[in-house]
C-alpha cells in the first residue's frame, strides 16, 4: 500500500487539517447559536399565538395587533440573520474556504 493510500483520500486529509477544523469552528460558532436563538424566537411566537390570545390580540395601531407585529418581525429576523451570515462569511469564512479549496484542487490534480 502506498503512503498516499495509508493517509486516506485528499478529502479525508482535508477534513483533518487545522485549516478545515478552524473553518468548521468559525461556521459553527455562528450557525448553532443563531439557529437556537431563531428557533426560540419562533417558538415564543407560536406559544404566544396559541396560549396568550388576549395579549397577541392587543391592538397596537388601528387594526394592527401584537400578533401581526410579531409575525412581521419573524420575516425581519430571517432577513437579518441572512445578512449577518453573509457579512460574517465575507469576513471570517470565505478567505479560509478559498485557501482550503485551492489546496484540495492542487492535491487532486
Amino acid at each position: 500500500m502506498s503512503t498516499a493510500q495509508e493517509e486516506g483520500t485528499v478529502f479525508e486529509r482535508t477534513q483533518e487539517s487545522p485549516d478545515f477544523q478552524e473553518l468548521r469552528r468559525r461556521f459553527r460558532s455562528f450557525a448553532f447559536p443563531m439557529t437556537v436563538a431563531f428557533l426560540a424566537w419562533y417558538l415564543l411566537y407560536v406559544i404566544l399565538s396559541g396560549w396568550a390570545r388576549d395579549f397577541m390580540g392587543t391592538k397596537v395601531i388601528g387594526h394592527i395587533n401584537i400578533a401581526l407585529v410579531f409575525g412581521i418581525l419573524q420575516f425581519v429576523s430571517t432577513f437579518l440573520i441572512a445578512w449577518l451570515y453573509a457579512r460574517r462569511a465575507n469576513t471570517k469564512l470565505d478567505a479560509l474556504a478559498d485557501k482550503i479549496r485551492h489546496q484540495v484542487e492542487g492535491e487532486a490534480k
